[in-house]
């Protein structure tokens, strides 16, 4: 990406004040074939910019005035960081006219960004409609007609900044104002967090959308965003996941149909999308056995390999039926549909007595959970629950992994309690006697 250089000869007005005045810019190189200059004048001096046209050619413009004696407005009188967006701006408008491409009639929004972003998501990525949701809801809002080129780093921090200050949104009719919640919430401190979180998965979309837009040189520089960093801690919620007991009395307690999906959930760490789109001709049973899925939320598909039970239960499933059936499918033959997982969950959790009641993503959880404290590394787990590296799993699960730290410390450190009482009586000194 595209970063500010630095010249101590230019970049302050302390240091272009020691120059000598000339006709002849003071130039520095900021990308290939693009230099910005500095003419020195008796008072403020001027931003040049140097473009090579060809054939030794090249071709010389101004594009501002310098902040010598007035502070940067970013329009008119720009800084050092702010010229070389500038330039790089109008070198890419320039490349792109010469070479027939499109130019867009107006000025290239932050709209316009998200739009083009969507369109790519929609056509490589799974996750395009929790992307637009909160594009549409939390970006365009606020930011939708600012011109790309005009964004600030402090525009950004403050967007970002006033997202957690923002009531949880209630679902509300297309067409109607959008409603939000006035209740006070139970837990504040946790509430806050998820404001955080909510905020931080949103400028990450921002982010995204901003960084494909200059990739396909729409924006010069990624100088405003860049510095924007996300709230730390915003995403250390507690992981639940089931117990081996709670697991089982989950399975037993759910209905005859919903009951594959969940054991097959609990067997393969797999989205409850995942499952409902395999077929039988996804599942392997040479090698082991494994179980194919074939586009998953990045976009890639992955093996999962299973374990005896898992390569048992799905032969079982998948015994005598064409390889184009739905490998789970709902009592009657229907398929599995979004949301389809919701009730049954709750019906399920209900009666095998599961108090909070979690959702169907926790049997996910429960899958790498008790894998990783079964001694899993971490790379094995990644793998298997499709993704790229261990960072996610680390930043989830990574506490309940063994470690040569915590099996010291828990070897180690001081005990108190005496064996009879684990819950022991506080210790006093003695008493003297008179």
């Amino acid at each position: 990406m595209a970063r500010t250089v630095r010249d101590a000869k230019l970049e302050t007005r302390t240091a272009r004040a020691a120059l000598k005045p000339s006709g002849k810019p003071y130039f520095r190189a900021i990308d290939e074939g693009l230099h910005l200059g500095y003419r020195k004048g008796k008072s403020a001096g001027k931003w040049v910019l140097r473009s090579y046209a060809g054939a030794q050619c090249y071709k010389l413009e101004t594009i501002g005035t310098a902040d010598d004696t007035i502070d940067a407005d970013g329009a008119a009188i720009l800084s050092f960081s702010q010229a070389q967006a500038v330039a790089r701006e109008r070198f890419l408008h320039a490349k792109r006219m010469a070479a027939g491409g499109p130019v867009a009639s107006g000025p290239y929004t932050v709209r316009d960004a998200i739009n083009e972003y969507l369109v790519f998501m929609e056509q490589n990525r799974k996750s395009a409609r929790d992307t637009r949701w909160r594009a549409e809801a939390l970006i365009i809002p606020s930011l939708g007609d600012t011109t790309c080129s005009k964004l600030t780093t402090r525009t950004l921090r403050e967007w970002h900044s006033g997202l957690t200050k923002v009531a949880p949104r209630i679902r509300t009719k297309k067409g109607n104002t959008q409603r939000f919640s006035e209740a006070k919430p139970d837990d504040p401190e946790e509430a806050a967090r998820r404001r955080r979180s909510t905020a931080n998965r949103t400028l990450t979309i921002l982010k995204a959308a901003l960084n494909h837009a200059w990739r396909e040189q729409k924006i010069a520089s990624d100088s405003a965003w860049r510095p924007v960093r996300a709230f730390k801690e915003a995403d250390a919620a507690r992981m639940r996941y089931l117990t081996v007991g709670e697991a089982r009395s989950l399975i037993d307690a759910a209905d005859d149909d919903f009951r594959k999906l969940v054991r097959a959930a609990l067997l393969t760490g797999a989205r409850f999308g995942e499952l409902a789109a395999a077929v039988v001709a996804d599942f392997n049973p040479d090698g082991g056995g494994t179980l194919q899925i074939r586009t998953s939320k990045s976009g890639k598909g992955r093996h999962i390999v299973l374990n005896e039970e898992g390569t048992a239960f799905f032969e079982a499933l998948t015994a005598d039926r064409s390889e184009g059936d739905q490998l789970i499918s709902k009592a009657g033959g229907g398929r599995w549909l979004k949301s389809h997982q919701t009730r049954p969950m709750k019906d399920a959790c209900r009666a095998a007595k599961i108090n909070p009641p979690v959702n169907f993503h926790v049997l996910r959880h429960t899958y790498a959970s008790l894998m990783i404290m079964n001694g899993a590394p971490l790379m094995v787990v990644a793998r298997n629950l499709g993704h790229a590296d261990t960072r996610m799993v680390e930043k989830h699960y990574g506490h309940l992994a063994k470690s040569f730290i915590a099996e010291a410390i828990r070897a180690a450190a001081p005990r108190f309690s005496n064996d009879a009482d684990p819950i022991a009586a506080p210790v006093r000194a003695p008493q003297p006697t008179a």
